[in-house]
């Protein structure tokens, strides 16, 4: 499906973006990657590791910039909208701006990629968009939203649009195990609380979900991957063994434990070999034959939190990923 395509990331220059781009070119051999992003160092910075590859192009533009969005769009095949204010203290004490990026963004990829002739659109979510508690994941479950609708709302142009949910990236910029790291010497490392558990994923597997999501989609899809589960102290006792811990309290907007796929989901959710997939409540969309393929619908009491999963990552495959990605973690 990729292959000699045109294909554009929102927000490219960040995390999902630096491993999206030489994996994608990898596997498929796309006629042109363009990544779209507000930050000129991050895109100059990114394009001296592309710079003998003609298929990488750069645009610089920002999602709320509906103009510059039609511009960027123009020919492009595929869009993966990966742009987004993900920070929760960010978002909690610059809402306007919150709303600006990841909702009425969110509006402008819709309104350019319908418009532009874009076929398919795959956008990014977060755990935080299930049963949001902060503004971040309820801007982000807005989105989501906004993206299965999207779906209706193209009607004969042919756009379809669906929607990859994962939680924290492992070693990706601002998460838990490169600020480990960053202050393990000072031999005392702050626990939110012993309890909290996060679900633990890979930036390949996160690429995976979207190469998985473009192939399956119809439209309106909610694709959420199978991933393991780790508690903080585990975590701690990888990164910095000879550490001690202090217990600071929850974060406002954070929460114990993280949430994919509520209750609510439930009764739209099917399951499959190594991922779900949540059907949209409305037009019926949930009883398509062609969105459920061969999936099998989950219990009605059904919920995919980071406590209650089946799947755990024991230490030592945590070891042996800090081990292998260590001049990576921290850096996108």
């Amino acid at each position: 499906m990729l292959e000699n395509a045109t294909i554009l990331v929102t927000g490219g220059t960040g995390s999902f973006g630096n491993a999206f781009v030489p994996m994608t070119l990898a596997k498929y051999n796309p006629k042109k990657i363009i990544i779209l992003s507000r930050d000129e160092m991050k895109q100059w910075d990114m394009a001296r590791k592309f710079e003998n590859d003609p298929r990488v192009r750069f645009f610089v533009g920002d999602v709320r910039d509906r103009e510059r969005l039609y511009r960027a769009f123009d020919g492009v095949d595929y869009v993966v909208h990966a742009a987004a204010t993900k920070i929760v203290p960010t978002a909690e004490y610059n809402p306007f701006e919150c709303i600006k990026t990841n909702v009425t963004g969110a509006m402008n990829v819709i309104d350019a990629a319908i418009d532009k002739g874009v076929k398919k659109v795959v956008a990014l979510s977060t755990d935080k968009a299930s049963s949001p508690i902060n503004l971040y994941g309820a801007s982000k479950l807005a989105s989501d939203k906004l993206f299965v609708a999207g779906n209706a709302y193209a009607g004969e142009h042919g756009t379809s649009f669906s929607v990859v949910r994962y939680g924290n990236v492992m070693g990706s910029r601002g998460s838990v195990i490169p600020f480990f790291l960053s202050i393990k010497d000072k031999g005392v490392l702050p626990i939110t609380d012993p309890r909290m558990t996060r679900f633990m994923i890979s930036l390949e597997q996160g690429v995976d979900l979207v190469w998985h999501a473009f192939s399956d989609m119809v439209g309106g899809e909610v694709y959420v991957k199978k991933i393991p589960s780790m508690n903080i102290m585990d975590i701690m006792r990888v990164v910095a063994p000879e550490a001690e811990h202090e217990v600071v309290g929850v974060r406002p907007g954070e929460k114990l434990h993280e949430q994919m796929i509520g209750l609510e989901d439930a009764p739209f959710t099917y399951e499959y070999d190594e991922h779900f997939k949540i059907l949209p409540a409305i037009n019926d969309w949930a009883s398509d034959s062609c969105r459920i393929k061969d999936g099998k619908l989950v219990p009605t009491d059904f919920v995919y939190t980071s406590e209650l999963n089946k799947d755990w990552m024991e230490p030592q495959t945590l070891t042996k990923w800090v081990e292998e990605n260590r001049s990576k973690i921290g850096v996108i």
